[in-house]
């Protein structure tokens, strides 16, 4: 059946965004996660994804078009002669304003493509369409939707979270949040988290990145970045840390994309050097100097804020002495540096890793190896 990819809400202030690129056309085969489209708001370039493998069966959007939030921008179906839909109504404003009210919520939508029903059958009585309005719409039919009987269907008390007793308000949740709860929510359910930390001197590392830095006039202190470049040519070197697990098998990446963390106001991003192992110290420098400008100026392109491979998070500006850092979605590592402890070059360099994949060994030997610039092993 026909499945309808809605125009994100990026922003709850953006009613409108832009469609910068369509990077498909009807009759194009996608796999879920692809990249299908990219809208623009004030703020970000902000990525659409197939939710679905399937086929395009039509866009209705094109580029440099404005289109309002919860639009259907395309459709995408399970074989490519499928029917698309026919809209209930032909006067474009109250399409538009059909579409954005039945904008599912995330269960809603997983309720739908659970039972195969297409958005448009339910009928709801809030500005969203709930979980809750598809368990009353499946009752209705005789109890049974897609094969499933109703008394299958995840209750709203189970499948929603019930609102706390505490007056206050919801609100939507920014691109930027959403991205963070995904992490958080990916460490959480799938990968076994473990953490360990090594002491070491930060003096070899003081003096290796002072000379650099006067060997290339730098005017600041490039460390971070040329420890983050170490890490990188570790994984290079030993791929069995640039890995994840995907279905009980070992991913080996073929490329290491190094994310690197940027604090920009109270928005943490999780900014990423695609193809890091192929660059010499000075290019890396570079690209992650241009991917934490964009990342200042809210302004990162898509492919500098996802499918990073490793990471590198550092905390030492706030004088934290350690920390431990959540993984990035499909990550085996993320080395944590820190600030060196007060009156002396005494630091602490932690790591948290997926223990299903990797061992306390494995971490320790890189971070035995991290302690320690390029020239003085």
């Amino acid at each position: 059946m026909p499945h309808p990819v809605y125009v994100p809400c990026v922003n709850i202030n953006d009613d409108i965004v832009l469609i910068v690129d369509v990077t498909v056309s009807a009759g194009d085969t996608v796999k879920a996660g692809d990249m299908i489209a990219e809208v623009e708001t004030d703020k970000a370039v902000i990525p659409v994804e197939a939710e679905q493998d399937g086929y395009v069966l039509k866009i209705l959007c094109d580029v440099e078009e404005r289109v309002k939030v919860g639009a259907v921008m395309m459709w995408i179906g399970d074989s490519p002669d499928e029917q698309v839909p026919e809209p209930a109504s032909k006067n474009p404003d109250e399409v538009s304003s059909r579409t954005n009210s039945q904008l599912p919520t995330a269960k809603a939508r997983a309720l739908l493509d659970k039972h195969k029903l297409d958005v448009v059958q339910i009928p709801h009585q809030g500005e969203r369409l709930t979980a809750r309005d598809i368990e009353a719409f499946i009752a209705g039919q005789g109890g049974t939707a897609g094969g499933v009987t109703a008394a299958q269907v995840d209750s709203p008390q189970s499948f929603e979270e019930q609102l706390p007793g505490t007056p206050g308000s919801l609100r939507s949740l920014s691109a930027e949040e959403q991205g963070m709860v995904s992490t958080v929510i990916w460490h959480r359910d799938h990968a076994v988290a473990a953490y360990l930390e090594m002491a070491y001197d930060q003096q070899a590392w003081n003096d290796y990145a002072a000379a650099f830095a006067e060997r290339h006039k730098f005017m600041l202190s490039p460390l971070l970045p040329l420890m983050a470049y170490r890490l990188v040519k570790l994984a290079r070197d030993r791929p069995g840390i640039n890995t994840t697990l995907v279905n009980g098998q070992k991913y080996l990446y073929d490329q290491v994309n190094l994310g690197f963390t940027v604090q920009v106001g109270e928005t943490l991003y999780l900014t990423v050097v695609q193809q890091a192992d192929a660059m010499d110290d000075r290019q890396f420098i570079d690209a992650l100097g241009e991917v934490q400008r964009h990342a200042m100026a809210k302004k990162l392109r898509p492919e500098e804020s996802k499918d990073a491979t490793l990471g590198f998070s550092s905390m030492a500006r706030w004088n934290v002495s350690r920390h431990v850092p959540v993984l990035a979605p499909y990550t085996a590592l993320m080395v944590a540096h820190s600030a060196p402890q007060k009156g002396g070059q005494s630091a602490v360099l932690g790591a948290s890793y997926d223990h299903r994949i990797l061992s306390g060994h494995d971490v320790a030997n890189v971070l035995q190896a991290l302690t320690q610039p390029p020239e003085v092993q």
